[in-house]
């Protein structure tokens, strides 16, 4: 665990070091995945972003999707719809320019553990529907959850958590960001967990910190 946070302790420094700014902003997420049967599972997500705490709207995202299991636990593949609604500030001014964007996205999601230790890849494509414009972006994370008090993550266990995501353009630029993550989380049943953390994310010109309120329903780990 020591290990854990020293890492991602010099990671943050780094990012201090080496972006020209940074802010402190906060998202409210629920991620819901309800199992239809044994081969089908509805994904269901509302993302809240903050310039601030609350209340100084960033984003609004919602995220749909329908996936089947190749496998009964591990292995499962998606098609999915995204609604993001942008409040942007105009440079040097107060004034904001709101903008909204459609996504079509597929993704292919993998999971093992080891002992106890749980990972989870997910490989995303998505196309991205801009005003005015159109974009490819790929999209890879990797989470690795340890619980804290128990040897499984199931009910009271506490538990660390923590997630690299890479974004890639598939038209130059080709670097659009990097996102790296650690909270502390806690499972109230097998339907719910909760966590909260810290996001770090880079972008091309600047890094933005985020705090994350985070809060699951029925994770495939738990069917």
């Amino acid at each position: 665990m020591r290990h854990f946070l020293f890492v991602f302790l010099l990671l943050g420094i780094n990012n201090s070091l080496y972006s020209q700014k940074s802010e402190i902003g906060n998202w409210f997420i629920y991620f819901g995945n309800q199992k239809i049967n044994q081969n089908w599972n509805w994904h269901n997500e509302i993302q809240y972003r903050n310039y601030d705490f609350i209340g100084d709207t960033n984003q609004l995202l919602l995220r749909t999707g329908l996936g089947y299991n190749l496998t009964e636990n591990n292995n499962n593949v998606l098609l999915g719809y995204a609604f993001v609604n942008t409040h942007k500030y105009i440079p040097n001014s107060d004034q904001k320019q709101e903008s909204n964007e459609h996504r079509i996205f597929q993704q292919f999601i993998t999971k093992q553990n080891f002992g106890r230790f749980y990972f989870f890849h997910r490989y995303r494509v998505e196309e991205r529907f801009l005003p005015d414009d159109f974009q490819v972006r790929l999209r890879y994370f990797l989470n690795a959850t340890i619980p804290l008090n128990k040897k499984t993550l199931d009910k009271n266990a506490i538990y660390f958590s923590t997630y690299n995501e890479i974004f890639v353009n598939t038209e130059k630029p080709l670097f659009d960001r990097n996102r790296i993550y650690a909270a502390l989380g806690f499972v109230i049943n097998k339907n719910f967990k909760v966590e909260a953390g810290i996001m770090s994310q880079i972008l091309e010109q600047s890094n933005r910190n985020q705090f994350q309120i985070v809060i699951f329903n029925n994770l495939p780990f738990n069917n």
